[in-house]
């Protein structure tokens, strides 16, 4: 099955992030788009502007009609949320028209182009946005396809310039190993940046895990590239030439790692040479290191030294990684999607770098019950990097409760200071507390406190001045 095969392509919830991001690629290289979803929202609305028919009633009569002629020609993207008794779906298995879930149909169109796959259990969104930024900002002509949405578009995708050879046409894709879904590519060039155990709800184990990441680099193209983080045992596994990255050591690395006004400058070295002064605004040791994955890739596409020290000064971020909401010398607030004992170590670890005389409060949402019970005392390890912990109750997501299983796993290794709240309660309690840095880290819906918390401090700050002012 290849792309090239259809003219028509339907999707059957539209409107969702990565449904519209790939309703909006195909619009733009030429084919017929179309598709429903249940309830208009903004997404919906931008690809309505952009000339796609987008309906919201299940009735097969709003289907374009050139869609159904001819079911060799249309091809049909569905998310699995759409209901099985959903008519438009069932007309189309009926009729035996094409159906193909959203990474199956990213997969096709990676391999149309020259696909740069960007893995890792954790670090591939901002691995991948930064290698699309470095793309797009020294002018090539790219795609990408991101799990994030990035502070320099705005978006979780790029769109490529419409071109009649799409296989010389980069092709940045997040390679996520959640359902394996990573295997449906096959890149001319693949990063991995770790392969921790995680998603042990899905996998069972770790070996699980690193069969998986295996899979994926055995289908690099044998002529293309892997740069994997050092210390992963994955160059066996490839025909592909392998080149090993990381903050200090490997073929490429940082040296002189300096932090001057909450920035990070260093250099890169890389077998060819030395890449001075670069300097990244999005702080973190960790970003660092992704930077350096980026600055691989774009040193092999072609990019030059001025390119990348350009590209790298103005990469504004990824939201929910380490991003601001408030930046004063008396409070911070910052919030970050970590969700693994490694990524709040080394965000926590990283905070304590660049505010190492301030007292840092961490609010943890711990996400899944299966995650809490594998990883409780590593949460509490990494937690403990910070002066102040507030722990919230677990974040279920997809899954139900676990017999017990609660945050009190994670609580009762926390060696700093620390308490539990449940979240209808976290506004007054940091009324009570230190507001001096203050992390908000997890998965979850974390991020819907962010501006009450934002406003908590803003009020705390006028009405400190206004006390100041009239004694």
């Amino acid at each position: 099955m290849q792309i090239s095969d259809y003219k028509n392509i339907y999707f059957l919830g539209i409107g969702g992030i990565g449904m519209s991001a790939l309703a909006r690629w195909f619009n733009i290289n030429g084919f017929q788009v179309a598709g429903y979803d249940r309830t208009a929202t903004t997404l919906t609305d931008t690809l309505q502007q952009e000339g796609i028919s987008v309906h919201f009633d299940d009735s097969i009569d709003l289907i374009p009609s050139a869609f159904l002629e001819n079911p060799t020609q249309t091809l049909v993207v569905f998310t699995p949320a759409i209901p099985k008794d959903h008519q438009e779906y069932n007309y189309f298995i009926s009729n035996h028209f094409p159906l193909l879930k959203r990474s199956k149909v990213l997969g096709l169109i990676a391999n149309e182009m020259y696909t740069i796959g960007i893995a890792g259990t954790h670090g591939k969104t901002t691995t991948s946005s930064m290698t699309a930024h470095l793309l797009r900002h020294s002018n090539v002509n790219c795609a990408a396809f991101l799990g994030g949405i990035t502070q320099n578009y705005g978006t979780n995708m790029l769109l490529n310039e419409p071109s009649e050879d799409l296989s010389s046409v980069p092709c940045v894709v997040e390679a996520d190993e959640f359902d394996r879904s990573f295997l449906t590519l096959f890149p001319e060039i693949a990063v991995v940046t770790s392969t921790d155990a995680d998603h042990l709800d899905i996998y069972g184990d770790h070996h699980a895990v690193l069969d998986s990441f295996s899979a994926y680099v055995s289908q690099i193209k044998p002529t293309g590239q892997l740069f994997m983080k050092k210390g992963l045992a994955l160059a066996p596994k490839t025909q592909a030439k392998v080149w090993e990255y990381s903050l200090n050591e490997g073929d490429y690395h940082a040296q002189n790692i300096r932090i001057e006004n909450a920035c990070f400058i260093f250099d890169v070295v890389h077998p060819d040479g030395i890449i001075k002064g670069l300097e990244l605004k999005v702080p973190g040791f960790h970003n660092v290191e992704n930077a350096i994955a980026a600055i691989a890739i774009g040193l092999t596409i072609g990019l030059t030294d001025d390119q990348i020290r350009k590209a790298i000064a103005t990469f504004g971020g990824v939201k929910r990684r380490f991003e601001y909401y408030l930046k004063t010398d008396s409070n911070v607030l910052i919030d970050d999607y970590a969700h693994h004992p490694a990524e709040v170590a080394a965000f926590l670890s990283s905070l304590k770098a660049l505010y190492p005389d301030r007292h840092i409060t961490a609010i943890f949402q711990p996400h899944l019950y299966s995650r809490t019970r594998d990883f409780a005392l590593e949460f509490a390890q990494s937690l403990s990097i910070a002066d102040s912990v507030v722990l919230l109750e677990i974040y279920p997501a997809r899954e139900l409760p676990i017999e017990g299983v609660s945050a009190d796993l994670i609580f009762k290794h926390i060696t700093c200071d620390k308490m539990q709240c449940m979240k209808s309660d976290l506004i007054n309690v940091i009324k009570n507390r230190s507001t001096d840095v203050i992390a908000t880290i997890g998965a979850g819906d974390i991020d819907t406190y962010i501006e009450p918390l934002k406003q908590l401090i803003q009020d705390s700050i006028s009405f400190s001045g206004f006390q100041s002012q009239s004694q």
